[in-house]
């Protein structure tokens, strides 16, 4: 586990190709550039924030970030996950190794809340995930995606980081 660095956008491009085309993880229909990757690599980290890789054996087996839950002065306390492996390197726990590291370093920093927000309701494999590291599930937008031919659900999950909402922010 290691943060991401420039150098890594280019595997990290090919993981996400490959689930915007093939999943429902993503609501994206076409893969973004790496240009356009390497813009939103820039945005996180340019906030501070954690943008991790699973480096296994020399490569990106897989990565996870967080981003802003929502934009608004009120959400600043709060962010939200993403985590994507490669699809040869799935069931390994490196999912969850990602995450778990993700949490910490969000804790560290003094964010108070999680929120994932996990394409389709049938994804047992994320929803599996995020419960497995302490999110409950909180809601179901139902049909608010249209991909693959058909109505897709997100599922809304969240974690409180370090003491959540029983005390105010610093």
């Amino acid at each position: 586990m290691r943060p991401a660095t420039p150098d890594d956008i280019g595997e990290i491009h090919a993981i996400y190709a490959h689930h915007v085309l093939k999943g429902l993880a993503s609501f994206e229909e076409e893969p973004p550039s790496a240009a356009e990757l390497r813009r939103r690599y820039d945005d996180v980290t340019g906030r501070g924030l954690p943008y991790l890789v699973a480096d296994f054996g020399g490569m990106v087996a897989g990565y996870a970030y967080c981003t802003l839950y929502r934009s608004r002065s009120a959400y600043r306390h709060s962010l939200e996950d993403s985590v994507y492996v490669r699809p040869d390197a799935q069931g390994r726990g490196i999912g969850r190794a990602l995450l778990d590291e993700l949490l910490r370093r969000c804790e560290a920093l003094g964010y108070r809340q999680m929120i994932a927000v996990i394409g389709d309701s049938a994804n047992a494999a994320s929803i599996g995930l995020h419960a497995s590291a302490g999110f409950l599930r909180v809601g179901t937008l139902r049909s608010v995606g249209f991909k693959f031919g058909r109505w897709v659900d997100s599922v809304l999950m969240e974690r409180p980081l370090g003491a959540g909402d029983a005390t105010p922010p610093d």
